[in-house]
Order: structure tokens, then sequence, then C-alpha cells
């Protein structure tokens, strides 16, 4: 690899809108990063994520197709 032509790959300070903290590395010009949803705040990650069911469709889909994959 030839040093001259590569980016400079630095710590960066990520701070989500919940107000966890992290570091990583990035080649951004940033010092400093904000990001609205990381893993501490993220509904599939903390285990409440909801299925939204508008109008009764899961269950209109069981109806018609739920017997179709049952052996």
């Amino acid at each position: 690899m030839q040093a001259a032509i590569q980016p400079n790959y630095k710590d960066v300070q990520v701070t989500c809108s919940c107000g966890n903290q992290f570091v990583t590395k990035s080649t951004m010009g940033k010092e400093n990063f904000h990001i609205e949803v990381c893993s501490q705040c993220h509904p599939f990650y903390t285990g409440k994520q909801k299925i939204v069911d508008t109008a009764g469709r899961v269950d209109r889909f069981n109806q018609k197709f739920g017997g179709f994959f049952k052996r």
C-alpha cells in the first residue's frame, strides 16, 4: 500500500439523539458525528419492536394464505 494516497483513518466521536456516545474509526473529515438511531435505542436491538397491523392486513393474509404453507 502506498501511504501517500491512503485517507486519514482516525477516531470519531459518535453521539446519538438518545444520548449514547461511542468512539469509532472513520475517514470522515469531522471529529464529531451525530446520528438519530443507535443500537441502544433502535427497536430491533432493544426488543421492543412492534408489528404494525394496519386495518387487519396481517390477519387477512393469514386467513387467505395461512393453510398454504402448513404441511
